[in-house]
């Protein structure tokens, strides 16, 4: 700005004024609503109604099911419930294909049914990048969940990627040999910053600590919820965009 630096009077509490560098405020982005419009990939949940934002989306993660044990026939045991849009064609750049999991307990035919799903959508034209489990594994727990997914990247075809959904604090309280097997299983995780229908308040303490991880990961963020984007994750190698969750009104 040259050899004048403009000034802007602030009000600070009990300490009266003082002045701060206009390029300082303005470098300091505004918390507000997530806004769908300003972002390029989502996740498209079962029950969840068509928004024209997503005539813009370049990357959609689509619930295709649940995996849980069966309420309905609890003699069935572990069953996979489809839920999401039918196999059809969409025209995105990327699909990832969505389950939620609830138990890491699958039976084989469990297996063959959710490759089979996959392979339906690759064979509509549809552009499937891969699977995403999306699955609440405590921080504690994470070496047995390391243990299936590397199971489950043995069983899928080499042209699939495997995404996994992921807690905040991952990067701050797991155990960092669990985080290191992860290296060479998943080719992403997607760090959620929200619970239920609103965005977590301290995902700020958080978030700057994902590099940890030594991952490539993304943030999930909810529609509507409040976000302020850290800078820690403009500067990180490792943070690769984000991924909206979209909800009805």
């Amino acid at each position: 700005m040259g050899a004048v630096t403009a000034l802007l009077l602030v009000s600070v509490k009990r300490l009266g004024y003082c002045l701060l560098p206009l390029w300082l405020w303005w470098a300091t982005p505004a918390a507000g609503a997530v806004e769908a419009a300003e972002y390029d990939a989502f996740w498209l949940w079962s029950g969840v109604k068509t928004q024209p934002v997503l005539a813009q989306a370049r990357t959609l993660y689509i619930l295709q099911g649940q995996i849980s044990h069966s309420r309905r026939h609890p003699g069935r045991g572990v069953e996979l419930i489809a839920q999401g849009l039918p196999v059809s064609r969409l025209p995105q750049e990327q699909v990832w294909v969505v389950y939620r999991a609830h138990t890491l307990a699958w039976p084989e035919p469990l297996y063959r049914q959710l490759l089979g799903q996959v392979q339906r959508w690759q064979a509509t034209g549809t552009s499937v990048a891969g699977i995403q489990i999306d699955f609440d594994s405590s921080t504690r727990d994470l070496e047995r969940y390391v243990s299936f997914l590397r199971d489950l990247r043995q069983r899928l075809p080499p042209q699939y990627r495997l995404s996994i959904t992921g807690l905040m604090d991952w990067g701050s309280n797991a155990d960092p040999q669990a985080i290191s097997q992860l290296k060479g299983v998943v080719d992403e995780v997607v760090v959620q910053t929200y619970q239920g229908r609103h965005s977590i308040a301290s995902y700020a303490t958080y978030l700057p600590r994902l590099d940890r991880m030594g991952l490539p990961y993304k943030v999930g963020l909810i529609q509507g919820g409040d976000w302020q984007e850290p800078q820690a994750l403009r500067d990180s190698p490792w943070f690769k965009g984000y991924v909206v969750f979209l909800q009805n009104p």
